[in-house]
């Protein structure tokens, strides 16, 4: 489902296509530095993590500063996802 909403957004990039991926959501989105996505997701309730991810040499390959990351697992819902989503209005917004 996280997918199907981040394909309606075109200033959203997403990291990671592989068929069979675990739960993990890496994206950045145009504009927003990762840290202010984090910090801006918080204040709206949506935990997320964001940086390098232990994965350096790869964002320095890919030329990425940094990606925002959330997790999901079988116990996540739509709801929460759409609220992820409403919060990267909020930041498209700030940044506009």
């Amino acid at each position: 489902y996280v997918h199907e909403c981040a394909e309606q957004h075109e200033d959203l990039r997403v990291y990671g296509n592989a068929k069979h991926k675990a739960g993990v959501f890496a994206f950045t989105l145009d504009n927003v530095h990762a840290h202010d996505l984090g910090t801006i997701l918080d204040r709206q309730g949506v935990a997320i993590r964001v940086g390098h991810h232990c994965a350096m040499p790869v964002m320095q390959h890919f030329n990425v500063a940094a990606t925002a990351r959330a997790s999901f697992a079988v116990y996540n819902t739509h709801d929460e996802i759409d609220r992820m989503f409403d919060a990267l209005n909020v930041a498209r917004e700030l940044f506009g």
